[in-house]
This record gives C-alpha cells, structure tokens and sequence, in this order.
C-alpha cells in the first residue's frame, strides 16, 4: 500500500513531464530500496496538501531526480552512446532523461556504425513539442570539423570520407562534415572514366590542400598509394626494354585490352595485340588472374605507360603475305568488323586492311560506315596503303569510280543554276550537297536580297531541297560558293526609286532593339529606326508591332540599309508650319507700311513759306 502511495506521488509531481521509463524505473528502485521501512510519523494530512512526503521534502526528491540525469544545455556538443539503429533513424543515449533520434542519413560517411559505438551529438533541443530530445551528429561535426580537418593536414592522418555526388572535374566528399572537393585526377593512380561508380561509397582520404580564406578542402585518394607505386614504377621502368620478355598476372579486363601487373606496375595489352586475328573481346584470349608471358612493345618514362604485346610471341601472318601486293591493286576480302569510322575487311587469314568511311564514298558528308556495308559482306577495293613494317593496309572503295571533282568545272560552271539539298548549318551560311561529293556553301547573305536573316534555320530546313547559282569554284580545296538570291533580280534596283529621301511609308515595328528597331515596310523589305526616332508626337515610345508611318531619311543600296525616322514627320511639319507662319507674319507688316501715307521731310525753304503765309493771315484778320 505505501508503495503504491509513492507512486501515486510521483506521478502527481511529474505530471508536466514526460519522462524516460528507464530513468522513472531506476528512481523507484531507489526510492522502493529507501522507504521500504514504515514511516511512522508520515504526515498525511501535509500528503494531502502536496506540501510533503514524509522526510522525504519535493526538494530533496527533485534533487535526486536530477543526479540520476546528465545536465545538457541547447548547443552544447556531447558524447552519446548509439543503442539502436534501423534503416531511418539512430537512437542514441546521451544520459538525459530521454534517448535522442537522429536520421540515418547523418551516418552515410560511416557504413560500420554499430550498437555501443561512441558518437558526437550536437544539443539541438531538450525538449520539443513533442517532449523528444532533438540531436544532430552532423552539426556536431561540423562544429569541430574545421580544427579536425586541418589537423589532419598537419599531421598527414588518413581520414574517411562519403563520396557525396559528382561534379564538374570531380567528387564531392564528406569529410568531418565538411564538403570537400577530390578532383577527378586524385580518385586513383588510373584514369577514372566512370565517376558515379564511385558515389554513395566510403574511401580513404589524405587531405592535401587547404584554402583558409574560402574554407576550401581539397583531399585525394590517389595519394595514399602514389608514393610508394611511384617509388616501384621507378625500379622497375629502369630495368625494361623493348623487345623483353615478362611474366605477369590478368589484373582487369576491358573491352579495349588487359591490363597486366609486372609486380608493382601496369602495363596495357591492346585489344590489337592479343592476336593476330580478329578478337571481338579480350575474354576470349585471357581470364583474370590467369599468369602469361607478354613482351614490351613499348614504354613512356615521363607517363610511366607500357605497351605490352601477346601475339608479337607468335609467328606473324604478314610474313606470308604475297610480296608483289603493292599501292593502287585491287584485292578481295570479307567484312569481318564494321564500326562507325570504317569497316575491317580480312583479304587472307590474319591480315586486315582499314577501309575509312571517308573512303567509301566522294560524298564530304561522313555517314556510318553501317550504311555502306554490313559483317559477312565480300568487296572489293583498292589498296591506298601498305606498311609491311607496320602490318597495316588502308583500302578505298570510293576510288573504283570516278572522282566526280574531276570535271566540275564544266558540269556546274560559274552561273549555271541547280537544285541541292540541304546538309548543315552555321551561323554563316548553309551547307548544301548537289550530287554526292559535290557540296557547296551558301552565305547567309545570299539567301535573300531582303529579309534581315540572323541565322540560316531561319530561311530553310535540314533536308530541304534549294535553288542555287554556281557563283565561284574552287577545284583544289573542292569548295563551291553558291547563291539563291541571285536567282531573282536584285530588287534594290526598285526600291531605289520607291524608297527615296524624305518619302513617307507605312510601316510595322518587328523586333526592338537597345539601339533601336526593325520595321517591317512593304515589299517584304526591312528599315532600321534608332530610339530618337521612334518618339510619337505625344512624347511616347513606339512598341512592338505598333504600325506608324515612318520617313525614309538615309537609303544605301550597297549596305542594303534604309533609316527611317518617325519623329521626322511632325518635327519636319513643325519646322514647316513655322517658316510658313514667319513668312505669313513678314507679309502681312509690309502691307501694313504700304497703306500708310508718305511723310515728307521738311526743308529749310519750306519753314521760310509757311512763315510768310502765317503773316499774310495774321495781316488779313487785322
């Protein structure tokens, strides 16, 4: 009875708090350990009142409540004890009154953490809404991250990081929390061509750069090994030569050759160097691990590469090779290899020659080879080389017809007209092809004798067939200036005489520009106004397909240029208006001083008269 009594106190006075059960079972033991005698002069009335709990005051049962807990302040960094993990979340014990859960996702750097490893946790809450305990191992490392990693550098210690992601020249690592760059160059002592092979993995790092200013790590895996293999190479470069002969072990395999450990340093057997057939894959010569003999062909001492050789052991087939075969004759083979770049034709057993795609056909457009010929087919070609030294033969097939180069000077002379088809585009013009191995150039400026073109997929299509005009020849580097416009009269003859100086013309504003626009006139012919002259009379701004008149104020037939002026219209008939009225206005005071009578300037004889008439009157009245 008392014991549950206890209980019920305790449960009253931690009402507001939602406990661990644990720690809650640990207190009772405590407490069931201490008060299992009767207490004999329990005050239950003060019980009753919450004001004690026999010798036992609330003060003294919150005190040992709090030593039975960690003290932990929000940001403070401490030390857990990982005691549950699952594929979301890790439970961790700091010692506080409830266990903490972090996200499964802060571990990523760490794939060994295991129940009972010790972690760094960063206080981010004791307590949320929901009475959990909010930690963060991430922020906890980024907190101390800094003086880690640059101990790390110091020291030369060999630190683990998460490969994050990749990026432009490289990876992204995680290291201490910290995102450092491992640049492609520094993942291995071998060119990396894969590099998302490496993401979502853990390696070892050493950190070998450091820029405090922009708090930027650079960390390399490649230098863990380089040193010592380096050191290897060394020794054993200095005792190769070529034409040597090694044993060595099947280290990789790829579907360009195999590379081989010498003991210590690698070398390459091309896929061309395993036999003298023709190998569709290496697997089908070696296995991994398996021990061979190969000989040196070759080696770079500054690259530290060796070119090794299996079939070079062997008797070669060229040495059975009819020895009168020369350049320019004609042989026979199967196609055994077909690849984008030519086909491989086999003319006796062992000995192959190279046709190029460029040299199956005059055309200058390089297709496919698959379009030409296929596995298994029997052709025939010429022989354009032969290196018995080298055992290598290039074949054409092109060269069993006619170069169609040979008479084009007088089968599309300069002005005669033809249709082409077109190929490609740049920014300057059009590439178009009249007949296979005939191509030629159309300028972006002979396209059209009016519309303003900023580029050729403006005007035509890929594919398209096109009207041109043979303007100029160039047999030697096999070029073709052609043209389209110059199929039509040159309509600036006209327009010189439509578009005069001072003329007025309906317009429509295209396209603004910051330095001005493009206004659309009739006859499909573009004019150019600047912002000054694009101003209503209403002190606006023209806009985007907004009709106007517009008045020609410069036309350059050369240029192929018109400026037109807006503003020019009112601003001239302003400037009209006003001469208009300034003359008006001197008319009209000339008129005035005409209609006014004429005064006469008095003389000296003329004061004399008027003098003697006054008498005479003055004489008269008397």
């Amino acid at each position: 009875m008392r014991i549950e009594q206890i209980l019920l106190s305790l449960q009253r006075f931690f009402d507001n708090i939602k406990s661990n059960p644990l720690i809650i079972k640990q207190l009772i033991k405590k407490m069931e350990k201490e008060l299992l005698q009767p207490i004999e002069d329990f005050n239950w009335e003060a019980y009753e009142k919450g004001e004690t709990f026999g010798e036992k005051s609330r003060e003294e049962l919150e005190q040992a409540y709090d030593q039975s807990i960690n003290t932990v302040k929000d940001k403070d960094v401490t030390e857990g004890t990982v005691i549950s993990i699952n594929k979301r979340e890790v439970v961790v014990n700091i010692g506080y009154k409830s266990d903490g859960i972090i996200s499964t996702n802060e571990f990523r750097y760490n794939p060994d953490l295991k129940v009972g490893d010790k972690v760094e946790v960063f206080v981010e809450n004791q307590e949320d809404k929901k009475g959990q305990l909010l930690l963060s191992h991430k922020k906890a490392r980024a907190a101390r991250s800094w003086d880690r990693v640059n101990e790390a550098l110091e020291s030369n210690e060999i630190v683990k990081g998460y490969i994050k992601c990749r990026t432009k020249g490289g990876m992204i690592v995680d290291v201490f929390g910290i995102e450092a760059f491992l640049p492609g160059s520094q993942i291995d002592i071998r060119p990396i061509r894969d590099y998302d092979m490496f993401v979502g993995k853990t390696m070892e790092f050493k950190v070998v750069k450091i820029n405090q200013e922009f708090r930027n790590v650079v960390v390399s895996h490649k230098a863990l090994i380089e040193a010592e293999l380096e050191q290897q190479k060394k020794d054993i470069i200095s005792k190769l030569e070529k034409g040597q002969v090694l044993e060595g072990i099947v280290k990789n395999i790829t579907s360009y050759g195999v590379f081989i450990d010498l003991g210590g340093v690698d070398g390459l057997i091309h896929i061309t160097d395993l036999s003298w057939g023709r190998v569709t894959h290496p697997e089908e010569i070696v296995k991994n691990d398996e021990k061979i003999n190969v000989v040196i062909l070759d080696f770079d001492d500054d690259k530290k590469r060796i070119a090794l050789g299996l079939k070079q052991l062997t008797p070669h087939p060229w040495d059975a090779l009819d020895a009168d075969l020369k350049v320019g004759d004609k042989v026979s083979g199967k196609v055994v290899v077909m690849a984008d770049y030519g086909a491989f034709i086999e003319i006796a057993p062992g000995v192959e020659g190279l046709i190029h795609v460029s040299e199956m056909s005059w055309s200058q457009h390089l297709r496919s080879a698959q379009d030409f010929m296929k596995v298994g087919d029997d052709v025939e070609a010429v022989i354009l080389t032969l290196s018995r030294e080298e055992r290598k033969m290039s074949l054409g097939i092109k060269q069993l017809k006619a170069d169609p180069w040979e008479n084009v000077d007088t089968k599309y002379a300069v002005g005669t007209k033809h249709t082409a088809k077109v190929r490609n585009f740049t920014n300057f013009g059009v590439f178009v092809e009249i007949e296979e191995g005939i191509d030629g150039l159309i300028h972006i400026s002979d396209l059209s004798w009016t519309k303003k073109i900023k580029h050729p997929s403006e005007f035509t299509q890929i594919g398209s067939e096109i009207e041109v005009q043979v303007l100029e020849i160039d047999k030697e580097n096999r070029r073709l200036s052609l043209g389209h416009k110059q199929l039509e009269e040159n309509p600036w003859d006209v327009f010189e005489t439509v578009f005069t100086v001072d003329s007025i013309h309906e317009g429509t504003i295209t396209e603004l520009l910051d330095k001005g626009a493009v206004i659309a006139l009739q006859y499909g012919v573009e004019g150019f106004a600047t912002p000054k002259h694009l101003v209503k009379e209403d002190g606006t701004q023209a806009q985007v397909n907004e009709k106007l008149n517009f008045k020609v104020i410069e036309f350059n037939k050369e240029a192929k240029r018109i400026i037109l002026s807006h503003s020019r219209i009112f601003e001239d008939e302003a400037k009209k208006e006003a001469a208009a009225a300034k003359k008006a206005a001197k008319k009209a005071a000339e008129e005035t001083a005409a209609a006014m009578p004429t005064v006469e300037k008095s003389t000296l004889g003329d004061i004399e008269e008027l003098a003697a008439l006054k008498e005479k009157l003055d004489a008269s009245k008397k």
